[in-house]
């Protein structure tokens, strides 16, 4: 298991960061004040934490001397030193349990995957000690954490290293689980989740790290925070709800531009917050489109999108519905290799996109 892990890093993250992914991967090149990457989000938001606040520490594979292995923590490690980035042995279940203790005993640790696939070495650490230990001790004992890290699908990692935990954690009590899609998302939730009080999951995606979006000087502010269990509007529209979260937002907004072109107006809803769930803003834009499709990354049994529609299902916006709500997710397979199956197992534009006009009954 240990070679196959090293294994894993070196090629996976190695030939990633470096060969043909590097387009999507890489380390960014300087930009502008107004355009800003999600991983220099990431990278920015930590610093800025550690620097607001002496209890704040890093800790995970990697995190340090070699930069991080998608570069996320790039820098850190030289400015703040090892008592603040600390480099961990491949042992999920090691330090996810130091970093729940040290939660305990007054620090707040950030505590990262190299891959939430990973996370399952880990899930006891999770869920039966972070987020179950404020409710057990009545109160007595926060655990003021934030577990982060890729999830979802990459590109070419297969089944063990491709599946979206947005619904697996989101079923827990105790946890609050946040999925940034932008760069200002990347900044303002991991802010918010290092000062938040309870157990905080933050599902990031490896295909966004290297993308730039444009940022304000708000957004760039020190003081920048995103409010948990808000979501976000991304494109306002009249005849259909599009509600996703972390990379199929993009999908989303690209079939919507497609479909704007052929006179389909589409609202776009990033949640942003998968637990606590902001329905009253998928709800307000479903009484006012009269249709509603989901979308995501994960499978679609007990998914993301199942508790959207069971939520509609049983709301007032229910009775606001043209036609039934819709699921776009991934195959309900493990994820296969091969790049052309890879494509068909996950949501893409066009199938939003016939999605949408089917739901419409348009041709």
């Amino acid at each position: 298991m240990a070679a196959l892990r090293h294994f894993h890093r070196r090629v996976c993250k190695g030939v990633f960061l470096k060969g043909a992914f590097g387009r999507n991967l890489g380390v960014s090149a300087p930009v502008s004040s107004q355009m800003m990457t999600v991983r220099d989000a990431l990278n920015s938001a930590i610093d800025e934490e550690l620097e607001r606040d002496d209890r704040v520490l890093l800790m995970g594979e990697e995190v340090a001397m070699y930069d991080g292995a998608y570069k996320v923590s790039r820098g850190l490690w030289k400015k703040w030193g090892d008592k603040r980035v600390i480099d961990t042995p491949i042992t999920e279940m090691g330090f996810a349990g130091i970093c729940v203790g040290a939660a305990m005993a007054g620090l707040r640790p950030i505590c990262e995957f190299m891959t939430f696939n990973f996370s399952m070495q880990a899930i006891d650490h999770v869920i039966n000690s972070a987020a179950k230990t404020l409710y057990m001790s009545a109160g007595s004992v926060p655990v003021p954490i934030v577990f982060r890290g890729p999830n979802g699908a990459a590109a070419g990692v297969a089944a063990q290293h491709s599946q979206c935990f947005a619904a697996w954690y989101s079923n827990c009590p105790g946890l609050k689980v946040l999925s940034p899609y932008s760069a200002e998302d990347a900044r303002g939730l991991l802010k918010s989740a290092v000062r938040d009080p309870n157990p905080v999951v933050v599902l990031e995606n490896e295909l966004m790290y290297g993308h730039s979006f444009e940022v304000s000087d708000e957004v760039l502010s020190p003081d920048f925070l995103l409010p948990i269990g808000k979501a976000k509007i991304e494109k306002e529209g009249n005849h259909v709800t599009l509600v996703a979260h972390s990379k199929p937002v993009g999908a989303c907004l690209d079939a919507a531009k497609e479909l704007e072109e052929q006179g389909i107006s589409c609202e776009v809803i990033n949640l942003r917050s998968i637990r606590p769930m902001d329905f009253d803003t998928i709800k307000e834009s479903v009484m006012k489109t009269h249709h509603l499709i989901s979308v995501e990354g994960g499978w679609p049994q007990s998914g993301v999108g199942s508790e959207i529609l069971s939520r509609v299902l049983e709301s007032e916006a229910f009775d606001h519905l043209d036609a039934p709500a819709v699921r776009v997710t991934g195959a309900d397979v493990p994820m296969p290799y091969a790049a052309t199956l890879e494509q068909a197992a996950l949501p893409q534009t066009h199938n939003i996109v016939t999605t949408v006009k089917k739901l419409l009954n348009l041709q």
